[in-house]
């Protein structure tokens, strides 16, 4: 796990070559067929060493779900521990290691009588106070939903009527039972240069490479397509926002520069902040000149130990 541009790649790489591991991308974006440059894919002579299964799987026209991946991710798994290997994740999507580690909460369908009145008490003593409702029965919940989210808050107040449980309860139930039931023992690792800047320059450097590379051209070959908008999540990823931006017109070249450096520092932070809430998980420096050597001896000892 990690940031963008930490080198999770180089890394993950290593770890094939010594530790019989076979790697699944963790990344919503590398799901996406001629999608290369922008997002940092792993070109042919990395995959011909180091296969990468769940990239190139669908096209930009074309959504997947958070509990896709896991529905694939878990299948994957089961294929490499059949074939003798160890499953290694690596990637920086974030929610998509969330839904694998704690599952999806089977929560009720939708009940248009509920949604219906909630709606009409919205409209009559508004949503602020279905919000301060909301806090005194899911405190946890009110914290993380807006009271100027009505969608999400309507459906956590459903959930309690429809189940007398609360939205907080549901998820840690669901996640409880999926560990507990789960095959595997896990070993997580972020790698990320301890210093912010040094990532900073990363990003940078990273994006105007690709610009050298041809990323211009990639974008503009998605825009010649009538099936593609900025609406998409594929088109909303970082960097294809800002490209197809700036040729839609909207800004200069320069300015694309700038935004797009920004939007992806901007995705490592958040990454850095979904990674410190993470349990168990050993923090690597990216630039520890015995990285490699360290942490191939680790992720050996663990597996001899897991058996």
């Amino acid at each position: 796990m990690g940031p963008t541009a930490a080198g999770k790649t180089d890394l993950a790489v290593e770890l094939v070559r010594h530790c019989n591991c076979e790697i699944i991308s963790v990344d919503s974006a590398l799901i996406y067929r001629g999608m290369d440059i922008g997002t940092a894919k792993p070109d042919a002579e990395v995959l011909k060493e180091a296969p990468h299964r769940l990239i190139d799987i669908c096209d930009p026209s074309v959504s997947y779900s958070a509990a896709e991946f896991r529905t694939d991710a878990l299948a994957e798994m089961s294929e490499i521990r059949q074939a003798g290997k160890i499953p290694l994740l690596v990637g920086g999507t974030m929610m998509y290691y969330k839904v694998l580690r704690d599952g999806i909460a089977d929560l009720p369908e939708a009940n248009e009588d509920i949604r219906q009145r909630l709606l009409l008490e919205a409209e009559q003593i508004g949503w602020m106070a279905l919000h301060d409702r909301l806090r005194s029965i899911d405190p946890v919940s009110a914290d993380r939903i807006h009271p100027n989210d009505p969608q999400r808050l309507q459906r956590a107040l459903e959930v309690y009527e429809l189940t007398g449980k609360t939205l907080t309860s549901l998820w840690a139930e669901q996640k409880q039972d999926v560990q507990d039931n789960s095959p595997y023992r896990v070993l997580s690792l972020a790698v990320a240069p301890l210093e912010r800047k040094v990532l900073h320059d990363r990003i940078e450097k990273r994006f105007r490479i690709m610009l050298e590379q041809g990323f211009l051209d990639e974008v503009r070959i998605l825009r010649e397509r009538d099936d593609l908008h900025l609406n998409m999540p594929s088109i909303r990823s970082v960097g294809y926002r800002q490209a197809w931006q700036h040729l839609n017109g909207d800004y200069d070249y320069a300015e694309m520069v700038d935004r797009g450096i920004f939007a992806t520092r901007q995705l490592a932070k958040r990454q850095i902040t979904w990674l410190r809430s993470w349990q168990e998980l050993e923090w690597l420096d990216s630039l520890n000149p015995d990285l490699i050597p360290e942490t191939v001896k680790q992720v050996q000892e663990f597996i001899k130990i897991a058996g």
